[in-house]
């Protein structure tokens, strides 16, 4: 039976409900504003719509947003996907309870995002997770990981991709063996090995985000051994000083079957051409490696500099299809040419889209 059977014939439509779903899911948010004034059928269908992803607001429309889920069971039992972003803002105790409320209205909650201030070092603003019954499949917080974190992680049990933002102490929280049993993509910053350790550890996870600290590199890729199935996708951001060679042999010697690997180093020396060609010799033990990053201080590389290097890297590691280098620009492998996403006279006459996003930065 059509769900719009429940409303008068002059304003029924005569797609079914699910068509007009489709066609409101295809317009911006002013057309869609607009449909919702309408009539009543399409202001409950587009509301449906418009609930359903809410992502990219501003810290007072999320406020706003807050205090209209807060107080209405219909449009909360819409949302699907939130992102809260009060990263810059000031956040009031009263907003904190009130979010708390929201968050426990939206029952059928599947992904969520929840960014706070830095300056929050008491772990108060995990109080908002407190009594929450949905059940999530991606979360995203700067929460830091303190006991209230931990004991929500342990009623989920879909979560597969999960982000920690937030500054972690040393001395984690344990988390329990049972918890998050189908985590696949677990990305942290600013944390140490025990932190990744705590959520790696037998679990199915192939995709892993996280910082390698002076003097810590060993014990950082020794975590990654830890997951229940091999690790295809790394991103690690290197405040070590040991040469990007020697952290790429650490790599490849523990993760030869790596597909994807982001590389972002951040100490204070400077890269030359020289040592970039050098490093051929590192990526020659990955057996798999497509999508490579590699983002380091360095001076003035040209487009020519960077063809020498793609060129040296792929006759190491011939499985690479997609490289970018400290200069930001895309190295695609293209009918066995490598070409840059620069080089437009070439996209035009191959016809090919190469400013897609590489999978290793998806």
């Amino acid at each position: 039976m059509n769900e719009d059977a429940a409303y008068p014939i002059c304003i029924r439509s005569v797609l079914p409900v699910e068509t007009l779903d489709l066609i409101f899911e295809s317009l911006t948010r002013s057309e869609l504003l607009a449909a919702l004034r309408s009539n009543s059928l399409f202001q409950r269908v587009g509301a449906r719509v418009l609930y359903r992803s809410l992502i990219d607001l501003q810290p007072d429309q999320a406020v706003g947003l807050v205090k209209t889920i807060a107080h209405s069971d219909l449009y909360a039992s819409y949302v699907r996907h939130v992102e809260f972003d009060w990263g810059n803002s000031v956040l009031t105790a009263n907003l904190v309870r009130l979010l708390n409320r929201a968050l426990r209205r939206l029952k059928s909650l599947l992904r969520l995002t929840l960014e706070f201030p830095n300056t929050d070092t008491t772990c108060g603003t995990a109080s908002v997770l407190n009594g929450c019954t949905f059940s999530l499949k991606s979360f995203t917080t700067s929460i830091r990981c303190g006991p209230t974190l931990v004991r929500f992680l342990e009623t989920q049990n879909d979560i597969t991709d999960l982000c920690l933002r937030g500054i972690s102490c040393i001395d984690a929280i344990p988390l329990p063996p049972g918890a998050l049993p189908h985590l696949s993509s677990f990305r942290t910053a600013l944390s140490w090995p025990i932190l990744t350790a705590n959520f790696i550890r037998d679990r199915p996870v192939e995709n892993v985000s996280m910082s390698v600290y002076p003097h810590e590199m060993h014990s950082a890729l020794n975590v990654l051994l830890l997951s229940s199935k091999p690790i295809k996708r790394l991103t690690l951001m290197s405040f070590d000083a040991a040469e990007p060679m020697l952290l790429l042999s650490e790599i490849a010697s523990r993760l030869p079957w790596l597909e994807a690997l982001h590389l972002v180093v951040l100490t204070t020396q400077f890269y030359v051409h020289d040592m970039l060609l050098e490093m051929g010799c590192s990526l020659s033990l990955f057996e798999y490696l497509k999508y490579l990053t590699f983002m380091v201080p360095g001076i003035g590389y040209s487009a020519d500099d960077e063809e020498v290097v793609v060129t040296t890297w792929h006759k190491a590691c011939p499985t690479l299809k997609t490289i970018i280098l400290p200069r930001g620009m895309i190295w695609a492998l293209t009918g066995g040419k490598w070409v840059c996403c620069n080089d437009e006279t070439y996209i035009r006459t191959n016809c090919v889209d190469l400013r897609r996003k590489p999978e290793c930065l998806s």
